[in-house]
């Protein structure tokens, strides 16, 4: 029997439907982990850590592997009017959890604003961090919009360059 964390605990306690995947503890973009595991990166989802400029909760897009966050997109969402990403080493100080290993899951009730790409909710399932780097779990969109208190929204646009 593999280890659990936290995350893997809360969904077992709370009897929610999910699949495992531990690959080695590495940091990698999504676009590589969904080659290890064999599907599309359209549904392995990152993570973003995004801070408001002014005074608020910061927030965590969850957005397909393939696409980065629209800023303005999720502004408009959040009736903001700016948005940021922080850097890597700030997101970290932010989530405490290592850039490749933030998870939504990990971070509940620690005051973040979440919102999930739209392209999850017709999706059976999608991937996401289990909130540790190389421990991934494929979960309902749904599932994790209601654990997490998530909305969803059209949040993304193309990525013009490779991972």
């Amino acid at each position: 029997m593999k280890a659990a964390n936290n995350v893997i605990r809360f969904l077992e306690q709370r009897k929610i439907n999910f699949r495992r995947f531990d690959l080695s503890p590495e940091k990698r973009g999504a676009v590589e982990t969904a080659v290890l595991l064999g599907v599309p990166p359209s549904i392995v989802y990152k993570t973003i850590v995004v801070t408001r400029l002014e005074r608020g909760r910061n927030i965590l897009a969850i957005v397909p592997g393939d696409k980065e966050v629209d800023l303005k997109a999720l502004a408009a969402t959040l009736n903001e009017k700016k948005l940021h990403i922080p850097t890597e080493k700030d997101a970290e100080r932010l989530t405490g959890l290592q850039a490749g290993g933030i998870s939504p899951l990990a971070l509940l009730n620690r005051g973040f604003q979440m919102v999930i790409d739209s392209s999850a909710e017709s999706l059976p399932e999608i991937i996401i961090s289990g909130g540790q780097r190389g421990l991934m779990l494929a979960i309902s969109p749904q599932d994790l919009a209601s654990l997490t208190k998530a909305k969803f929204a059209p949040i993304v646009r193309r990525i013009l360059w490779e991972e």
